[in-house]
């Protein structure tokens, strides 16, 4: 049986070989590590099972666009800026979000809804990300709107690693 090759992003030469697979997100996406044939280089792949419901997020104009993932991972690329968050740590935020929309909505979505929640993963993991993120999404008309977003995450009580959430 043939193998699927993919382009290699640093060369556009379409010869690869898998070096390791791996199952994450309760086998719900496959992880694979390939190395070009043609400049050695490696790279990741990810495969998940296509949703059959496609979810339709309802934008603050009140039209609506499908929901696609690489719009939300695009918002958090944005807000991560060259913070030094690992790649995988975005994919996984992405999964959460894509999960627990598809989990919670059958049809329709608000676009406030996922911005919320890419708002709160973002709290929770790298402050700067999420201040990034709030004044694009909330629109900060000046510095002090910002300053009062600021005030708020300062003073908010902060998880504590591996502790378990009371509320």
């Amino acid at each position: 049986m043939g193998g699927v090759h993919l382009i290699c992003p640093y060369c556009n030469a379409n010869n690869d070989k898998v070096i390791d697979s791996r199952e994450s997100d309760a086998a719900r996406v496959v992880r694979r590590r390939r190395e070009c044939l043609a400049c050695s280089k490696r790279f990741t792949t990810y495969e998940r099972v296509e949703q059959t419901a496609r979810l339709v997020v309802i934008k603050r104009d009140g039209s609506r666009a499908p929901f696609l993932r690489d719009n939300v991972m695009r918002g958090i690329m944005a807000a991560f800026g060259k913070r030094p968050i690992p790649e995988d740590v975005k994919e996984h935020i992405v999964d959460q979000i894509e999960e627990e929309l598809h989990r919670e909505f059958d049809r329709e979505v608000e676009s406030r809804v996922v911005g919320e929640r890419v708002m709160q993963k973002l709290k929770d993991l790298d402050e700067v990300a999420y201040i990034r993120f709030a004044s694009e999404y909330r629109k900060f008309k000046n510095v002090d709107d910002l300053l009062l977003e600021l005030a708020q995450l300062q003073n908010r009580v902060k998880d504590v690693k591996n502790q378990q959430k009371l509320f």
